[in-house]
């Protein structure tokens, strides 16, 4: 695989994408954060794309709000989710596939 100038190889995996992460974070000094404090900043950065879409569905948003792009906040929510899979030891590629199966076989309307 490729490397990318994050260090992220092209075409990473969810679970690699998961590992980087977490290092990332503790690099960057935020791996003594805990828990609550990850949950309630995710729930900001859920916000924060929530604003992103209401601007880009042309919603009025405050006047004084710094808003991001959607992607942006995505990824943003992305790297939040990725922690606190992380936090719990949670394997998102592997609960991801287990609650596929879940849903396939789960009557949709």
């Amino acid at each position: 695989m490729k490397k990318t100038d994050t260090g992220l190889p092209e075409g990473a995996t969810l679970a690699q994408l998961q590992r980087y992460i977490e290092r990332e974070a503790k690099k960057r000094g935020f791996g003594n954060q805990r828990v609550l404090e990850k949950c309630l900043i995710l729930g900001e950065e859920m916000g924060e794309l929530f604003k992103a879409i209401r601007k880009e569905e042309k919603i009025p948003v405050g006047r004084h709000s710094k808003i991001g792009t959607v992607s942006e906040e995505l990824a943003d929510v992305l790297m939040y989710v990725c922690t606190i899979a992380s936090y719990y030891g949670v394997d998102l590629e592997a609960a991801f596939r287990a609650k596929d199966k879940v849903h396939a076989r789960r009557v949709w309307r």
